[in-house]
Formats: C-alpha cells, structure tokens, sequence
C-alpha cells in the first residue's frame, strides 16, 4: 500500500517552530530538489504565511507563491485555508472567498486543505465549491478534540457530510497533537468504513504522541500524513520525515520518497534552522515534549501567545492559573475545538478571567461575537449564564453568517485603486487592510523612485 507524504517545511513547521519568520531567499534553493524527492504535496501557502509575508518579510505573498510555482514543476503544492474566514481572524462575504480562491488557483496552489474551526461545515461550503469550480483538490477538514460531546459516531457523521459535499479527499486536524494511537486507529478504521475517499491525518509532536499516532492510523488505512524535515520536525512541528519514511518502510509500505534527496533536503535546512536559533527567533520551549497539552488541549502556538501575553502583563507567575482556566472557558462556550481563531478567543479569554479576578468581568468582544453566532454553531451548549450576561434580550444568528454580508470586492477595486493594482493587491487588502496597504504604498513608493532614475539614467545618456 502507498502512503503519501506531504512536506510542511515551507509552512507549518515554519510556522510552528519559528512563527512564520522564513523569507522566500531561505528555501528557493532546495525548491527544485524538494521537487524531486517524492512528495504527494508540498504544503507552502496559507495559515499565517499570508500575513507574515506582508507584515514581517517585505513579500508579496502571491508573488512568492508564482516563485515556488516554477520551480515547483512535478509536486502539488498545497495550502490551509480557514473557510470563511480564508486567512484571516473573522467572516468574509462569498464575493471575496470565491475570487480569493480563484487567483489562488490562478497562481499556482493545487490542493486546497479547508477547514471550519467549529466544524460547521455551512462555513466552507462556498470555499469548497469555489475549489471544485477551479478544478482544484478539495480537501475537506474534520478539527480534532476530546469533549464529552465528541466520539466516533459524530465524527463518522462529519466525514458523511464532507463527502457529500464533493471534497477529493478529507483530513483529519490534530492541531494539538492530542489524538493518541489507539484513538487514530479507531478514528480511521471508523472513517474508512464510512466514506470512499482517501483521508489524511495532520498532527504535531507537541506531546511526543505523533509518531506512534501515525503509524497506528496507517494500519488503519489512513492514505496520507503530514511529515517536516528532520531539522524542522518535533516539538510544536510535525514528526520527522526521515523517521516516519524509515518506519514505514520497514513496515512494508511504499511512500515515493528518495532517501538521498531527503539527506539533501535536511542538509540544505540544517544552517537554516542554526540562523534561527542564533538570532533568538527558534526558542527552544517549542522543541520539547508538552505533556500537559493533553489535558487542557492546548496547541503549541497558542501556548507561546498566552506566554507572550502574559510576559506584556508583567504576570507570567499566573500561567498554571490561565491553563487551568482554559479548558473550563472552553466548558462554558460549548467545546469548540482549539484551533484559530477558536483557540485565540478561549485562551485570552482565559487570561482575561484569571487577571481581572472575576470570571467574565470583562468578556472579549471576539467571545461576544461568537456567542453571538457570527463564528457558526457551536459543537455543544454555551453556558446560559455567559449567554445571558453577553445577550440579554438579544437572539443569536442561527443562519449561516456570511448570509448577512454583503458582496465588497468591487468597491474595495474601487477604494485602493489608488495604491491596489491587480486583483490579488485587492484581496490582500481586503484580508489584512492596514498590514496591506502599508506593504502595497511602500512597493508602489519604490517602483517610482526606480522609475525615475532609469528617466535620469536615459536622459542623461548613460
């Protein structure tokens, strides 16, 4: 049996172990013999990579999606896209998701993993279709978590509706590497008994389960799994590639991959990872073995933000509080799985309660907006309490939220025409305006001024 292997370098274990921070000129170099080591998929685009991008590494994210592009001939690339919520932290109206999609495919992505961090799939719905439309791989995401509400019959349930739904294929989102072996092993065996199409597994080294969770999904007959170099892998990163294509090797399966060019491949990242390291950005903390992620289910990234905020309080002292906070926040809000932007509105709301004193003295106008519905349907019952104190008299949306929005992309063209000069300048904008239009009137400041000196440069006669 052939299991296939997708590469997360280039994002999630980037994004994991170094929040994003490596530019385009760090990994052009091994692109091409990325390109020939056997990969399903290379996933390089989406989750905070559109965002770093434009805010910390002076890219153009479209622009390096074309650059990975061509030199990128034989292997898929792939990306994360958050539904309706595309790349960014709130709903979009269906215009903007549908074009957004289309200048994806346009620029290059191949495979499009797309995923509702409540699990309401009416929130992909117009993503998924956009997707199919562009003949591009939809691949429908289950978010992983352990509740009282969750178990195998409503998860089976969940791949019913994905496969109704035309997705290629489905993934199974372990963002907290939370999922151990024998809960893969059932969760696979359940699903392929329950759907035809391949389903994937994506999970993370933060408690030290990944591997064995795994394998032990293999012998399920799940069709794929997401690996990262050896240099990027573990910790809050993915398991090893080299470790995983090694024992399932052993195990008699076939993965595609070419040992020599993965030696390469880690080769080419090990001084990568030393710079990172030297420059204080790869702290240490994300490589190790957080066991106690498995009883408040908290993913690496959103540990290292409560970390940092609690560091801009001057009240690091409170964390064992926060994290004890957390999971009964997550209690009171129905379970919802944590995975952005769920896992940012629970732990800040976590935070929020611990260091004001009083639970829900002051309540998040995110956590507002959920309890409000604008995020979808919650997986269980919100505490009537909390409803109440948000609410009053007020009802929440019960309809699909993006319902309520109006179609925005031809007037925003209209807007930024000024600094916005092609479509996917727009949708920049339209995801992450400030962060966007700083990016874009800096670009469009340089242009000119080279503009005019090559005018000099002519006129002059040089």
């Amino acid at each position: 049996m052939a299991i296939r292997i997708t590469e997360t370098v280039l994002r999630d274990a980037n994004q994991s172990l170094i929040a994003t921070r490596m530019p385009f000129e760090d990994f052009e170099g091994i692109l091409e013999k990325m390109d020939q080591a056997g990969y399903y998929s290379l996933e390089c685009w989406g989750g905070a990579t559109f965002d770093s991008c434009l805010r910390y590494l002076n890219e153009d994210p479209w622009e390096r999606l074309r650059k990975i592009k061509s030199k990128v001939k034989n292997t898929k690339l792939q990306m994360l896209l958050r539904g309706q919520n595309l790349l960014g932290y709130k709903h979009y109206p269906d215009d903007v998701v549908r074009k957004f999609i289309e200048l994806s495919a346009k620029n290059g992505m191949d495979i499009i993993r797309i995923f509702d961090a409540l699990n309401d799939y009416r929130n992909i719905q117009a993503a998924v279709d956009e997707t199919l439309k562009q003949g591009v791989h939809a691949q429908g995401t289950i978010a992983y978590t352990v509740s009282p509400i969750h178990n195998l019959e409503k998860y089976a349930e969940m791949g019913k509706q994905l496969e109704a739904m035309g997705v290629h294929s489905i993934c199974i989102k372990d963002m907290a590497g939370i999922m151990g072996p024998q809960e893969a092993f059932d969760m696979f065996k359940t699903l392929k008994s329950t759907v035809k199409i391949p389903v994937f597994l994506h999970t993370h080294s933060t408690t030290g389960l990944a591997p064995i969770t795994c394998l032990k999904a293999v012998e399920a007959g799940c069709d794929g799994i997401d690996t990262a170099i050896s240099s990027f892998s573990g910790g809050t990163s993915q398991p090893a590639t080299e470790t995983m294509y090694y024992a399932l090797s052993q195990m008699g399966y076939e993965t595609g991959l070419n040992e020599k060019g993965l030696k390469q491949i880690n080769d080419f990242f090990r001084p990568v990872k030393e710079k990172f390291i030297a420059s204080g950005v790869l702290d240490p903390y994300v490589l190790g073995t957080e066991t106690d992620a498995l009883v408040y289910q908290i993913p690496g990234g959103m540990l290292s933000n409560l970390i940092a905020q609690l560091k801009q309080q001057n009240s690091l002292d409170k964390l064992d509080e926060v994290l004890a906070e957390t999971p009964r926040v997550r209690r009171d809000l129905g379970y919802p799985p944590l995975v952005t932007p769920m896992s940012q509105m629970v732990g800040t709301q976590a935070a929020a309660n611990v260091l004001s004193g009083e639970r829900y003295k002051l309540v998040m106008k995110e956590v507002k907006a959920y309890i409000r519905g604008e995020y979808g349907r919650p997986p269980g019952e919100i505490d009537k309490e909390l409803v109440n104190k948000v609410l009053g008299d007020e009802k929440p949306i019960t309809t699909r939220f993006a319902d309520t929005l109006k179609p925005i992309v031809a007037d925003t063209q209209v807007q930024v025409a000024e600094f916005a000069k092609t479509e996917e300048d727009v949708m920049s904008y339209i995801v992450f305006p400030q962060v966007a239009e700083a990016f874009l009137k800096k670009r469009l400041e340089k242009t000119s001024k080279n503009q005019e000196k090559m005018v000099t440069y002519i006129i002059e006669g040089k």
